[in-house]
């Protein structure tokens, strides 16, 4: 991983070889701090937790934006703390437990799984993360994953978007969901309605400015409007491996249920 450095006043981020995953910190003036999506190996955890206490910042809260295997990861040396999800992204875990924490073992092997995904469903009507330092408002939908949360901080002006908005991946649907087209562009929409975003982290890719936010919800529409067609189409970020046969899946499945 990464360094953590500084992405906005109070907010630092880390980055993780694996898949180019983001590690988000939201620091308080009293040296606590809320720790979202901490990832993704053993060794990153450690480097993380060794970072906040060199930097004297201590854990408050975590936070986890959805219920994928590599977004629901902690280590003791973060803390016992609270550690918050939106209620559908609690709920539906123990129905994915089995398969996540396969992938997890084989992609990122050692974790205590005690410890994973050991969260608390905020309220369904919580319009932030409950912790004792600057506002994280939430904007909750199920675009990608149930209960997909992301974060804006309007203090320093920055969205954590989750598995959107990436500059190295396409949208990914939630194929298990009765409508997954329908559920991400709705997702979309809420996140392009945020105002005041200066500055876009998201959970695998690399951070941007505001034009670069625009453009990647503009990318991402796109790709959504030519997915829905059901005609066959490229996206730069879809050249190879596993994305581009992502790709052809969502492709295939939204053909099938037109």
């Amino acid at each position: 991983m990464q360094r953590l450095t500084k992405i906005a006043p109070g907010v630092l981020s880390a980055t993780a070889e694996y898949a180019t995953t983001t590690s988000t910190v939201v620091t308080a003036p009293d040296g606590g701090c809320l720790v979202i999506d901490p990832g993704v190996s053993v060794a990153d955890l450690a480097g993380l937790a060794a970072d906040l206490a060199a930097a004297g910042l201590t854990p408050r809260a975590g936070f986890a934006t959805h219920p994928h295997w590599d977004h629901v990861l902690w280590s003791a040396a973060l803390g016992d703390v609270p550690r918050y999800a939106a209620p559908a992204a609690v709920a539906i875990w123990p129905e994915i437990r089995e398969e996540s924490l396969r992938y997890l073992q084989e992609a990122a092997p050692g974790h205590d799984l005690s410890l994973v995904a050991a969260l608390t469903p905020l309220p369904d009507d919580a319009a932030a993360i409950p912790w004792d330092g600057p506002a994280a408002q939430l904007i909750i939908h199920d675009g990608h994953a149930p209960g997909h949360g992301a974060v804006f901080l309007p203090g320093a002006g920055v969205l954590a978007a989750g598995d959107m908005l990436s500059d190295i991946e396409i949208p990914l649907l939630d194929t298990e969901a009765g409508d997954p087209l329908g559920d991400y562009v709705a997702g979309l929409d809420r996140l392009a309605a945020v105002t005041g975003a200066r500055v876009l982290i998201p959970g695998h890719g690399h951070p941007g400015d505001a034009a670069e936010l625009r453009r990647r919800i503009d990318a991402d529409r796109r790709y959504l409007d030519l997915l829905a067609a059901g005609q066959p189409f490229d996206d730069p970020r879809a050249a190879g491996g596993w994305l581009r046969d992502t790709h052809q899946q969502q492709l295939d499945y939204v053909t099938s249920h037109r």
